[in-house]
């Protein structure tokens, strides 16, 4: 049993800063970062807006995880393939990988996210709690060693509890020592007190050596809560800088619907090429809420307004629809108008989102953040999603009537509803992906693959087609697969 000046000897002495130096041939020593100072490098607007919309992927998908209430086993093993693919984090072991490099992604990532999200109290909580659910995951996974010295690198304020004071409070009926017990102030765990973690007295709360990560945690989550007000003071000061502000109000967006990469090719959509008689059955098959409900007014009204043209045309243009396909669909579903006035009106509007007229741009196909976020639909209009702009029971309706078929069922909606009431729209569109590709083989909390939630209507039909050519034994490129072979 070690003595009361072994135990005192443990203890770091208390400095304001919060940081002990330590010595390292890195630039950041740990994988573990409570993000003490901001990056003061140089560095470019590229970085400045990749850095950060990849560590939003990981964030959006932390939110989305807690709207589909996985355990933190599921979240682990949804978060490690995406963590590795948007933002890679070295152990100090792992010496052929550039481990600054990818620390500095992190570090510079953090900072410019802060900016973003600390301009309402709804945005600061939401993100303290991804933020903190993200330093969780590493810390779980962290290596022990380097864990230890990371913990010892800071000044966290506990105290280790001596051995007299442990057999006092715990009294031991066997010869197994108690184990370690460190002592902070029972309002820094207020989680280990309601669960009745701890052991109370006189102000304090022990915690076993088992709980410390809720130290840890908790001095993370009010770190970071009081930088983010402090944040939010200084922010006035940004307005000035018109680079700046419209990335930060595009980022700030990223948990309504998650962040999409971009598709702005048709190879993107990973299948074959469509024609224009191919979309009816497609709609039906394979295609999002937003869609099918542009598909179905499209061929009640034989007409669409321009946003409804617009969202649903990039979204075809990327399925695979050729420009020649396009105009003889479009001709076809216009049935009310001569040949005079389609030519006219809407031929050279349609080449444009082709990037044949005009500044010959090519355009991405709206991903769900542009659709819930941009052009809101008024009277008359058909774009936008279904689960933010229909009412309740407009929706209810409307899924039963598209995916009824498909195994959706009115016992299903009490869950979607309630994820819809919760803001989390693209979060009930991936519970209905799920529900309706059922048969082919996908469990809830897959999503749409790995876990990953719906962020684009091209990516839910690129997998619903996907699914079904594995069903029938293609492989993507619709080749039929050899058995055997």
């Amino acid at each position: 049993m070690q003595s009361r000046s072994e135990y005192r000897k443990s203890v770091l002495k208390e400095k304001k800063g919060g940081i002990v130096e330590t010595h390292s041939n890195l630039k950041y020593p740990f994988r573990l970062n409570f993000y003490d100072k901001p990056p003061i490098e140089d560095i470019t607007i590229e970085e400045f807006e990749t850095y950060a919309l990849n560590r939003l992927r990981v964030l959006a998908e932390i939110e989305s995880s807690y709207a589909r209430n996985r355990t933190f086993k599921e979240l682990c093993d949804v978060m490690d393939p995406i963590c590795k693919k948007y933002l890679p984090l070295n152990s100090n072991t792992a010496e052929k990988t550039n481990r600054d490099a990818e620390r500095r992604k992190d570090h510079i990532g953090h900072f410019v996210l802060r900016l973003a999200f600390c301009r309402s109290e709804d945005l600061r909580r939401r993100f303290v709690k991804a933020e903190t659910t993200l330093f969780r995951l590493r810390y779980s996974n962290d290596d022990s060693t380097e864990r230890e010295a990371f913990l010892s690198s800071r000044n966290f304020d506990w105290v280790l509890a001596t051995p007299e004071e442990i057999q006092e409070l715990i009294p031991s009926t066997s010869s197994d020592s108690p184990g370690r017990y460190y002592k902070v102030k029972w309002t820094r765990v207020p989680d280990l007190v309601e669960k009745r973690r701890v052991v109370l007295k006189g102000g304090m709360a022990y915690v076993p050596a088992s709980e410390q990560a809720s130290i840890v945690l908790q001095e993370f989550q009010s770190h970071l809560e009081k930088d983010l007000e402090m944040t939010a003071k200084a922010l006035p000061r940004l307005d000035e800088d018109t680079r700046l502000v419209p990335i930060l109000d595009n980022l700030s967006k990223g948990f309504l619907a998650g962040v999409s990469s971009e598709w702005n090719n048709a190879a993107a959509a990973s299948g074959d090429a469509l024609t224009a008689d191919m979309i009816d059955e497609m709609a039906y098959k394979h295609f999002p809420a937003c869609m099918r409900n542009l598909h179905m007014c499209l061929r009640r009204d034989k007409h669409l307004k321009h946003f409804g043209r617009l969202q649903y045309g990039l979204f075809l243009k990327i399925l695979g629809l050729s420009i020649d396909e396009a105009l003889v669909f479009w001709r076809k579903s216009f049935s009310k108008i001569q040949d005079d006035k389609f030519n006219k009106e809407y031929r050279y509007n349609i080449r444009h989102s082709y990037g044949l007229e005009g500044k010959r741009a090519n355009y991405a196909a709206k991903s769900c953040q542009q659709i819930l976020m941009a052009d809101q639909p008024g009277p008359g209009d058909s774009h936008g999603c279904p689960y933010r702009h229909f009412s309740a029971d407009n929706l209810q309706s409307a899924l039963l009537t598209m995916y009824g078929e498909h195994g959706l069922t009115s016992a299903d909606m009490k869950e979607i509803m309630a994820t819809v009431k919760a803001g989390h729209y693209h979060v009930a569109c991936t519970r209905v992906f799920e529900i309706t590709h059922a048969r082919q083989g996908v469990k809830k909390g897959e999503g749409v693959g790995g876990g990953e939630s719906v962020t684009h209507p091209n990516q839910y039909a690129a997998r619903s087609r996907e699914l079904e050519k594995k069903a029938e034994g293609k492989d993507e490129d619709g080749d039929v697969l050899m058995q055997g072979a």
